[in-house]
């Protein structure tokens, strides 16, 4: 019972002090939504992606991903395309102003986990950076 307590404990701090619970910037500081952000950095990872593979990857709803995907639509950031072998998959894929949108965030983490992981003990970081992959197998697992 002390364990969960103490691992609940663990994951409430690193979120506060990550900045997960802000809605509204990303844990970088970023102004921009967390949810646009995930939403306009998995087709800029990829390049185009069918708007059902979000939805996968976020492990959110359809329809919940279909709004996130709006939002950067509507801003000009993103735009639906005719998949070119099938008329039902709805590709998306990021204009230039996108591009640009979702290179602020990505740059801005990339600085935020290279000075987290720069105050990590050497001896410790092994430990660090498998602790996620850890957590997440066991969270898939329940």
């Amino acid at each position: 019972m002390a364990d969960d307590r103490e691992l609940q404990e663990a994951v409430a701090r690193f979120v506060r002090a990550f900045g997960l619970h802000q809605p509204d910037r990303t844990p970088c500081g970023q102004p921009v939504p967390t949810s646009e952000a995930h939403a306009l950095g998995e087709p800029a990872r990829d390049g185009s992606l069918r708007q059902s593979e979000p939805a996968h990857r976020l492990r959110l709803e359809k329809s919940t991903t279909s709004r996130l995907v709006t939002q950067p639509i509507n801003r000009g950031r993103a735009e639906r395309t005719p998949a070119p072998d099938d008329g039902r998959g709805v590709p998306v894929r990021l204009t230039p102003h996108g591009v640009q949108a979702a290179g602020r965030p990505a740059e801005a983490r990339t600085k935020r986990f290279s000075a987290v992981l720069d105050r990590v003990p050497q001896g410790e970081r092994a430990d660090v950076l498998r602790a996620p992959t850890i957590l997440t197998e066991a969270i898939d697992e329940t």
